[in-house]
């Protein structure tokens, strides 16, 4: 960093820089908008559980009626993955806990 004496102030500290303090920019719109997306509990595919022990854990867990279990369970077991909560941060690490608890492979990560 080179420094400038000015004629004023010929004893200034030589680490002292006559520029102003670069100023902080704002956060980008796309920095705003990815604080703002929810966090979602993603289950994935696994060879161990079995279809109905899936639907089942839906239902008690989440509350979901059978229909919506059964759909997410077909999610899971024929794309590889289903989302099976949304919301806060703290809300997707309790329910990836409660899957791991029963024996499901869950993460959780920003929607997209």
């Amino acid at each position: 960093m080179s420094a400038r004496l000015t004629a004023s102030s010929p004893a200034a500290p030589a680490w002292r820089a006559t520029a102003a303090p670069a100023e902080a920019e704002a956060p980008a719109a796309a920095e705003e908008v990815a604080t703002q997306r929810p966090w979602v509990t993603i289950v994935w595919n696994d060879p161990v559980n079995l279809m109905s022990y899936v639907t089942y854990v839906f239902q008690s867990y989440f509350g979901y009626s059978r229909a919506k279990a059964e759909e997410l369970m077909h999610d899971v077991h024929e794309a590889g993955r289903a989302v099976v909560s949304t919301g806060s941060l703290e809300e997707m690490e309790r329910d990836v806990e409660a899957m791991h608890g029963f024996g499901l492979w869950a993460t959780f990560s920003h929607d997209t």
